[in-house]
């Protein structure tokens, strides 16, 4: 099946599921958290509940680099089936959880493995995919993320028709079972092996050390302007994973069962139609000017300036729902070309490292957001938090639109 010329895309199709599950497991927690308080009284305090969501963000963030490194030195196929594996097992787990202590392990674990996924998962992507299709299947992949996130809106529902232990039980069961699938349907890129094999060859003759690939991402410059230009916009990224379907509740005066999957059903739709446009665009300029990938994702950035504003300061259904769509929108094209600019600039032998650094930078400044948006949420200035992101994500665009010139599309 691997030598197939349909393969590229069986690969997008099996991480596309892989995808769903990562966010559905880690969105279920925010959308569940009023069944969760019953039982657990510490999260009736939106400053612990905002804790135990920014514990998996700080976990995941500081193992990005590491999982980076390890991807792209060892088969990514073996990491992928078993970050899926130990984070529905952990999911499973909490299933049986009864004090909020255990639900703070648990999560902290579930960073530890889930952080393994996304630099593993795009670099077998890119590989599988140059030219005219790595935007679009990058794009598809991610559209795998955004609907576990409209699932996970359905949280507060299946938490009241059934339980929320019984929900996080099936779902972890369901991905240890796709794990097993995966061992026989997916394969590693073979150009990948070869390079390893040439890594540790060139490590044993010249004593090439395993941080040797850090320090070459590191010492790019343009990799300084794309990590600044991917962190600021996971401001507002991580905040409407976490605190949207807070900030619906309180604007539009409805319940969380309603917030929850309107919310999240609003970005994910949008955001699956944000990369694909960003995808089939992003292909076809940079065919024709070589800087099409980041005028591609400027446009989407753009985008999410003016839908941060209505959002935060947006009291009717009209101006938030169109706000969301307009982010997600926005969003989706800047998500779908990260790792596409990402290549242009780093060399296929390293960037799973440069990507997990990236995935560090942005988780942490998601961490520090979801738990201040915690604070602000208490003091009733969630919506201003929001309106105030749009501010900062317009200083990455500049920097990006001014800075960023690549010279090719694929450095080898």
């Amino acid at each position: 099946m691997k030598n197939s010329k349909y393969y590229p895309w069986v690969v997008v199709t099996l991480l596309w599921v892989v995808a769903l599950l990562n966010y559905m497991d880690r969105q279920m927690l925010s959308t569940m958290q009023g069944a969760i308080k019953a039982d657990i009284t510490e999260l009736n305090k939106a400053e612990s509940f905002g804790a135990l969501m920014a514990v998996f963000l700080w976990i995941y963030g500081l193992c990005s680099p590491f999982a980076g490194m390890v991807a792209d030195r060892l088969n990514r196929k073996w990491l992928l089936v078993g970050s899926l594996f130990v984070w529905s097992s952990v999911t499973l787990a909490m299933g049986f959880a009864s004090t909020y202590e255990q639900l703070y392990c648990l999560r902290a674990l579930m960073g530890v493995s889930e952080a393994l996924y996304i630099p593993a998962a795009l670099s077998l992507i890119a590989d599988w995919h140059t030219g005219k299709s790595r935007s679009l299947a990058i794009g598809i992949h991610m559209t795998g993320l955004y609907v576990g996130q409209g699932l996970g809106g359905f949280g507060a529902n299946l938490a009241h028709h059934f339980s929320w232990h019984q929900t996080f039980f099936t779902l972890g069961l369901i991905g240890i079972v796709y794990a097993l699938i995966l061992v026989v349907m997916l394969h590693e890129n073979p150009m990948h092996s070869q390079r390893s094999e040439e890594r540790v060859k060139a490590a044993g003759e010249n004593k090439e050390g395993v941080l040797k690939g850090l320090s070459i991402v590191v010492s790019t410059w343009a990799f300084w302007i794309l990590l600044f230009y991917f962190a600021v916009p996971s401001l507002p990224g991580w905040a409407t994973k976490n605190w949207l379907p807070t900030l619906f509740a309180e604007n539009l005066n409805i319940d969380m069962t309603l917030a929850g999957p309107m919310s999240t059903i609003t970005i994910a739709v949008s955001c699956f139609v944000g990369v694909i446009i960003g995808g089939i665009m992003s292909d076809r300029w940079v065919q024709r000017n070589i800087r099409g990938r980041i005028y591609t994702s400027a446009i989407g950035l753009s985008m999410t300036i003016p839908a941060l504003l209505l959002l935060g300061l947006g009291h009717s259904m009209p101006a938030v729902i169109g706000a969301g769509v307009l982010f997600g929108v926005g969003f989706g094209i800047f998500d779908a070309n990260n790792m596409p600019i990402l290549c242009q600039i780093i060399s296929a032998k390293y960037r799973a490292t440069a990507y997990g650094i990236m995935n560090m930078t942005g988780v942490f400044a998601g961490a520090a957001v979801t738990h201040v948006l915690g604070q602000w949420s208490d003091s009733g200035n969630l919506g201003l938090g929001f309106a105030f992101l749009g501010a900062v994500v317009a200083v990455a665009l500049v920097l990006q639109l001014a800075f960023l010139r690549p010279t090719t599309d694929n450095v080898e």
